[in-house]
């Protein structure tokens, strides 16, 4: 039995210094296992008290007494890095110094007054640090909602689709943080992607009966690809092997893929499967709409972290993309694209609900001109 486990653990923990660009694969679930056998219940509680107990903490590791610990704290205070005989703004740097970065930083500053045109922050920025800080340290209302002790929580990076040339190298337009104990199907959910939203079909001589079922309530298939599995969706009736063509091409010929297999995701949860961090796994839905799928962090969840289960999985970041604007009013975000349109001076061309109404239409809704029209959505409308 020792043996066993010594063995698994041996196989569960990653390479925490990875020479390569990703670990070597190991078992989710068997390293939170590991971690459970070597940490103690300090180290795994969620309590707030737990945190609480900063002078035990300071006594335990500097050795010191009990009573020296107000003293000590009240030393290493941050305040104490503030100048005792006066009060000084730091956003203000003094006319007499002698440091040359603050010289440089003044320099800067002063350069940025004469040539800024907008102050503000960066929009960007903003978004994330909302997303990141909206949910941390929050408790559920019911204790049945609350994440156990010992949790794991994996960071996934979810890039843009592979369809949006420039942003299909390097940008990962959403960071979802999971938890090991929930199911593929949960993620695969939770995943926002503009493909889900589109309608499909021309609708220049019916406009408004452009039908309101999106493409992600007709194709509902979609895989996980992780270490030669494919995971399906198949939760639907109407759910394909979307997975079945590709193992069959590898099959085919000596391709140098073995043994690859398809599961269904509803099945599987984190803790199940093999992984590895760092390296690109697949997210496929729509049929072709590719995202690449990178682990980033495993961790043990913390006290600090958002404990509601039903939170997750938890979007912590986002990718914020300008809007594309109709190209009449140049105010209003685009909602129809016309192709071989007489009346525009460009193909394709973007337009809002009223603008492609007004120019497009008489007011008995007659067509005018030639042109094909087709519903559009933006990606910025994830904004």
């Amino acid at each position: 039995m020792a043996a066993a486990a010594a063995a698994e653990a041996a196989g569960a923990a990653p390479d925490y210094e990875a020479a390569e660009l990703y670990t070597r694969a190991f078992r989710v679930g068997a390293l939170g296992r590991c971690w459970m056998q070597h940490l103690g219940p300090p180290d795994l509680s969620l309590a707030a008290e737990a945190a609480a107990d900063e002078d035990a903490a300071v006594v335990a590791e500097l050795g010191c007494e009990l009573e020296m610990v107000p003293e000590l704290q009240e030393v290493c205070s941050i305040d104490m890095l503030m100048s005792s005989d006066k009060e000084e703004d730091p956003d203000v740097i003094p006319e007499d110094n002698s440091l040359l970065t603050l010289r440089i930083r003044k320099e800067a500053l002063e350069r940025r007054e004469e040539t800024i045109i907008v102050d503000r922050a960066c929009r960007q920025e903003t978004l994330a640090y909302e997303m990141e800080s909206h949910a941390s340290g929050k408790r559920p209302d019911s204790p049945a909602d609350l994440v156990e002790e010992g949790e794991l929580l994996l960071t996934l990076n979810i890039f843009y689709p592979v369809i949006f040339q420039k942003h299909k190298d390097y940008k990962p337009y959403q960071t979802v943080l999971v938890l090991g104990s929930q199911k593929l199907t949960e993620l695969r959910d939770s995943i926002s992607c503009v493909s889900d939203f589109q309608i499909g079909g021309e609708f220049s001589s019916q406009p408004d009966q452009a039908p309101e079922h999106i493409s992600k309530d007709l194709y509902k298939s979609a895989f996980f690809y992780f270490e030669g599995i494919f995971y399906n969706d198949k939760r639907y009736p109407e759910c394909r092997d979307l997975s079945r063509t590709i193992i069959e091409w590898s099959e085919s010929h000596d391709r140098g893929y073995v043994n690859l297999q398809s599961d269904d995701m509803e099945g599987y949860t984190f803790n199940d499967l093999s992984l590895k961090i760092g390296f690109p796994y697949l997210f496929c839905h729509q049929g072709d709409c590719e995202h690449i799928v990178i682990i980033t962090d495993i961790r043990l969840i913390h006290y600090d972290d958002c404990l509601d289960r039903n939170l997750y999985p938890l979007l912590i970041k986002k990718h914020w993309l300008c809007t594309r604007k109709c190209f009449v009013c140049k105010m209003y975000t685009a909602r129809w694209v016309t192709n071989n349109d007489s009346l525009a001076p460009e193909d394709p061309c973007f337009f809002c609900d009223v603008c492609f109404q007004m120019l497009h239409y008489d007011l008995e809704g007659n067509k005018l001109g030639e042109f094909l029209a087709y519903p559009y959505v933006d990606p910025g409308i994830f904004n």
